[in-house]
């Protein structure tokens, strides 16, 4: 998924959000969005909690837009929430089992 990302947002042209005026608001979040999402990934196999909020809040994010501004909810944001929210349960059960 990381390599499938990094394709997409270095391929996609301007890789910064809010710096092409062409883009639309739900291409500038998901160009936002992204970055965000790639270090929730990597920083998910140490802290698992801030790697799966770092994933789910940003992709939340990105449908809220989507719905506001009626753009397509494409399956690229579901897929990364697989990862955030096993993070999430990840390191609220490894809370639990150290206390």
């Amino acid at each position: 998924m990381f390599a499938f990302g990094l394709l997409f947002y270095f391929g996609y042209g301007n890789p910064l959000p809010f710096a092409n005026p062409d883009y639309s608001l739900r291409e500038n979040v998901a160009l936002a969005m992204v970055p965000l999402v790639f270090i929730g990934l990597v920083l998910g196999w140490k802290y698992p909690k801030a790697g799966g909020f770092l994933i789910v809040i940003p992709v939340a994010i990105g449908f809220v837009v989507g719905l506001l501004t009626e753009a397509n909810l494409t399956i690229n944001l579901a897929a990364s929430l697989v990862p955030g929210i096993l993070y999430l349960v990840d390191g609220y059960n490894r809370g639990r089992l150290n206390s």
